[in-house]
């Protein structure tokens, strides 16, 4: 008889062992010749060498599936004791699970742009409206990267518009203030990691989230790394944040040049970065239109009312202007 320590590496054991420690019943019903002892994320297996070993391929290949689909079924187990393949392994263009086992892939032409263009370059710029997923799209392709091992942690900035004087009226520590700007950016992470796991991975810096402005001086190396809400950073901002790029790096710039709410006058960082990056070789730029947009229905509905809205401001601007043209 020999005894044997199994780590479940990288992923939420509970999820693993089943609600209840089903799963792990029904390991143990199927390798009957083991004695098999669960703490925390170590098995404590004891008993026969030939099944010990079975154990431990059926157990390497359950803990890729968690780790990959957030989830594990019994039928999973079954299929994957007996050596066959479960039902989600044959699912074509998934780019990443949710943690209800959700499949997260391109849902237009545009986000499969977005999607050829992370994995041919090193720099993309996802530009277009609200709702057309852009910022959740990319947090699924960083993630992606993250557990096949391509990068070794995920950056994720935002930039603070009003990190100024009303900032320092919020109630608590700088973390407390900040946290609010960047809540678009958990929310995609807690629906694609589980909330153990993630506050690990935070814990121990693998996921950082931080405003741009803790951006500056740093060189950012194997990793994933993320701008997003970029039409609110100014020129300086944007060239300082581009030129922190590393070796072995990614990054992703997302924004909507429809919405920048930087003071009146001043210009965006994004739309200063597209007409002088557009073109260099390695940077791709993927436009997304409403046609993209992935909410609810009404958003687009609120998209074309805006679109027109402005249209027709500026045909008014446009005939002011020549109205006092012809009066000179």
């Amino acid at each position: 008889m020999i005894e044997k320590h199994i780590v479940l590496e990288d992923i939420d054991p509970l999820v693993f062992y089943g609600v209840g420690n089903s799963h792990l019943q029904m390991v143990k019903a199927l390798y009957p010749k083991l004695r098999i002892v669960a703490r925390d994320n170590v098995l404590r297996v004891l008993g026969d060498e030939e099944q010990m070993a079975q154990l431990e391929e059926s157990v390497e290949r359950m803990r890729l599936h968690v780790l990959k689909y957030n989830s594990i079924t019994e039928e999973d187990i079954l299929d994957i004791v007996k050596g066959r393949q479960t039902k989600l392994d044959g699912v074509k263009g998934v780019i990443a699970y949710s943690i209800s086992g959700r499949p997260i892939k391109s849902r237009s032409k545009n986000q499969q742009k977005l999607v050829e263009a992370f994995e041919q370059n090193d720099m993309v710029f996802a530009i277009g409206p609200a709702g057309t997923g852009k910022t959740y799209l990319s947090i699924a392709l960083a993630v992606r990267a993250l557990k096949e091992k391509q990068a070794k942690r995920i950056i994720l900035s935002r930039p603070a518009v009003e990190a100024g004087e009303k900032l320092g009226f919020l109630p608590g520590d700088m973390k407390d203030k900040i946290d609010p700007y960047l809540q678009p950016l958990y929310d995609a992470l807690e629906d694609m990691i589980p909330a153990v796991k993630l506050q690990d991975m935070m814990e121990k810096r693998i996921i950082q989230i931080a405003p741009l402005a803790f951006m500056r001086g740093r060189t950012l190396s194997d990793a994933v790394v993320i701008l997003d809400e970029a039409q609110n950073t100014t020129a300086a901002q944007i060239r300082m944040f581009l030129t922190r790029m590393g070796w072995n790096t990614k990054m992703i710039i997302t924004g909507d040049l429809t919405q920048i709410d930087l003071p009146k006058g001043q210009r965006s960082g994004l739309r200063e970065a597209y007409d002088l990056l557009n073109g260099i070789e390695g940077i791709a730029f993927v436009e997304m239109d409403k046609s993209d947009i992935v909410r609810h229905k009404l958003v687009t509905r609120i998209v074309n009312a805006y679109e027109q809205y402005d249209k027709n401001r500026k045909d008014i601007k446009q005939y002011q202007n020549n109205e006092s043209i012809d009066e000179n």
